[in-house]
């Protein structure tokens, strides 16, 4: 039996679109074993509506594994335990298909390395600004050349802490990327290439106070407030409160906050600012993940 851990990730980080992605400290753990008979068992978030769903992931992604390695996918059985949301933009399908992917290859005992295992999440997620973080671990930058994925990660400074609120409101990512424009204004492109590059630099020199412009953005965020009640509102009541930058996490609609130390205050601050338009939330004062999926148990 192989268990595995993976942590939420949040992509984006405001400017950063399809780029950068950071992994959160709240883990979908799953267990993996060869069976007599299938069985796949669901528990936690999304459990009475969506575990069939998250499950049937986990196991496509075990099965392009090993029709990676050439052989014949076995019977199994599946347990997994939620803790991140499903539809909220915190890389609850990352976790499904990494989790699966590399429980597959502990299974299966095969020497496929990251990168290899790397291709294959993208070629099912599409997104490598999830599947890299949650890979990996920390805040990593992924970009496409030709046919192929590649990720770097970025250094975390130490006192780097998270806080996400997340809505009752959930955003499938198809909806949220049907709103976006095909085409986007030439200031607002510039805007966010600037603001991109403030946000590598606060990265990987700590200079943390840069994040109230790195994590600005103009190409997703705007067309995306409508999907999110409450979002603008949100996003200054975090800054209000403390936070050092804000951002919608991924395609949403849970909203990232970065800052350092104890960052209750701006959990607070965000979770009234979507109580007041309207919408029930809870909130998660987290540390950055600085290890990405991991094996737990094996044998």
């Amino acid at each position: 039996m192989v268990r595995v851990s993976v942590p939420a990730t949040s992509a984006n980080l405001g400017p950063g679109f399809d780029t950068f992605g950071l992994a959160l400290e709240l883990r979908n753990t799953l267990a993996l074993e060869e069976a007599a008979a299938p069985e796949v068992h669901f528990t936690g978030e999304g459990a009475e509506v969506l575990g069939r769903e998250a499950s049937n992931l986990v196991l496509e992604a075990v099965a392009a594994l090993y029709r990676q390695v050439g052989r014949p996918t076995p019977t199994l059985r599946l347990r997994v335990e939620s803790r991140v949301p499903l539809a909220r933009g915190l890389g609850s399908s990352a976790t499904a298909i990494v989790g699966g992917l590399v429980a597959a290859r502990a299974l299966a005992g095969v020497p496929l390395s990251d990168t290899e295992l790397f291709q294959l999440a993208d070629r099912i997620e599409g997104h490598p600004d999830n599947v890299a973080p949650a890979l990996w671990g920390g805040a990593v930058l992924a970009w496409r050349s030709g046919q192929r994925v590649h990720a770097r990660r970025l250094g975390v400074p130490p006192q780097l802490a998270a806080a996400v609120a997340v809505p009752e409101t959930a955003v499938p990512t198809e909806r949220s990327r049907a709103v976006l424009p095909a085409t986007v204004p030439l200031a607002d492109a510039v805007f966010n290439l600037g603001r991109s590059a403030l946000l590598a630099t606060a990265l990987l020199t700590g200079e943390l106070e840069l994040l109230r412009d790195a994590t600005q953005d103009r190409l997703h965020q705007p067309y995306r407030a409508a999907l999110v009640p409450g979002l603008e509102e949100v996003l200054a009541a975090a800054r209000g409160a403390g936070a050092l930058g804000a951002a919608l996490s991924g395609s949403g609609s849970a909203v990232l906050a970065l800052g350092r130390g104890d960052l209750t205050a701006v959990a607070a601050g965000m979770a009234d600012a979507f109580r007041a338009a309207g919408v029930g939330c809870r909130t998660w004062c987290l540390e950055v993940s600085r290890e990405g999926a991991r094996v737990e148990e094996a044998g």
